[in-house]
């Protein structure tokens, strides 16, 4: 086998070359779709940092070999790619555990595992002590109005939402902004909530109590 990048007499930086296939691996490859299942697969693969917000490692990752595992084909800049994506799954991971045991779960498959699983969930806190958790404006800090222009109110919601410490409901982001809680706000919040979320520019996640979170992208 050809050595790792790096190791052996006269090994440089640069990767091993991919050797082509024979012609058994060929005719393999060929009666096994192997070039349309791995279209689907890399599809999955961006779908996947989509959805996290980790699109910069997408163009790194995505189609690589190796997938993780040690490989002579590798670049730098793809182990390094893969480096970050370790880092960000295990600081993810940190960060679902602590939600989790505030009772918020973000369940893959509801009506089936909440059934099964449900019984597990810590009890979540009053909503109440929810909300006084979620410290969106910084103490100390006079919150800004709500600007009546659509752009700002995008930038200033979009900024908000990103100091919120766990994802938030959005008459919890609404009370970041100076002035009475009125349902015109509210309804201006929420509209710009669903329009970062369409734009992938914020999540959302249901709790327990079936409510509708929004929270920004990590990473």
């Amino acid at each position: 086998p050809s050595p790792r990048r790096g190791e052996g007499p006269g090994a440089t930086a640069e990767p091993a070359a991919v050797p082509p296939l024979s012609e058994a691996e060929r005719a393999i490859y060929d009666a096994g779709l192997i070039a349309v299942l791995k279209e689907i697969h890399d599809d999955i693969d961006r779908a996947v940092f989509a959805a996290y917000g980790w699109d910069d490692l997408a163009t790194r990752l995505v189609g690589r070999p190796g997938a993780t595992m040690p490989s002579p084909f590798k670049s730098e800049d793809q182990e390094a790619a893969e480096e970050e994506l370790l880092s960000r799954l295990v600081a993810l991971n940190l960060e679902r555990q602590a939600e989790e045991k505030r009772g918020y779960v973000r369940w893959l498959r509801p009506d089936y595992q909440i059934p099964k699983l449900g019984h597990k969930v810590a009890e979540p806190a009053a909503a109440t002590q929810i909300e006084a958790e979620i410290a969106v404006v910084a103490a100390g800090v006079k919150p800004p109005a709500l600007p009546a222009d659509a752009f700002e109110q995008i930038r200033l919601v979009r900024d908000a939402l990103a100091r919120a410490p766990e994802p938030v409901l959005p008459n919890q982001l609404a009370a970041a902004f100076a002035g009475k809680a009125t349902k015109r706000k509210l309804a201006n919040v929420e509209e710009v909530l669903r329009n970062l979320a369409e734009l992938g520019l914020a999540r959302t996640g249901t709790g327990e109590d079936g409510a509708t979170r929004y929270f920004a992208p990590r990473g």
